[in-house]
């Protein structure tokens, strides 16, 4: 049980519209999300790749693989973050984005820290 303790990361999201490079009428909406990650375990951690299930309100599934995030492959010390901020394009004024990053631990453990669903929305649209 200890042992799981030491590879723990937590993933926080904030996400934003962006009128500006959205277009309504071509069912083009545009969203940021910034992403903090914190390693909250004992043992350091490099993020190695990030996979994203991104669905619209059509239920339309985007896979995305790849590796890093942004161009970087962070390697994180307990009680370190890291934080950037990407974007996605969806047909639907609504949608959601979950996933997970896979991490390799100092010692060479591998293992995953999951990203929880949230939503992207255009204001006014959810109550």
């Amino acid at each position: 049980m200890a042992d799981s303790r030491k590879y723990e990361i937590h993933v926080a999201v904030v996400t934003q519209y962006l009128e500006d490079q959205s277009n309504p009428a071509e069912d083009r909406y545009a969203f940021a999300y910034s992403i903090t990650i914190s390693n909250i375990g004992t043992v350091a951690a490099q993020l190695i790749s990030r996979h994203w299930v991104i669905t619209d309100a059509d239920n339309q599934v985007q896979e995305v693989r790849g590796l890093g995030v942004v161009g970087h492959q962070p390697l994180l010390q307990p009680r370190q973050s890291f934080e950037y901020t990407s974007g996605c394009v969806l047909t639907t004024p609504v949608g959601s984005m979950k996933g997970s990053y896979q991490m390799t631990a100092e010692d060479g453990r591998q293992f995953e820290a999951p990203i929880a669903e949230f939503v992207l929305s255009m204001p006014r649209v959810l109550h």
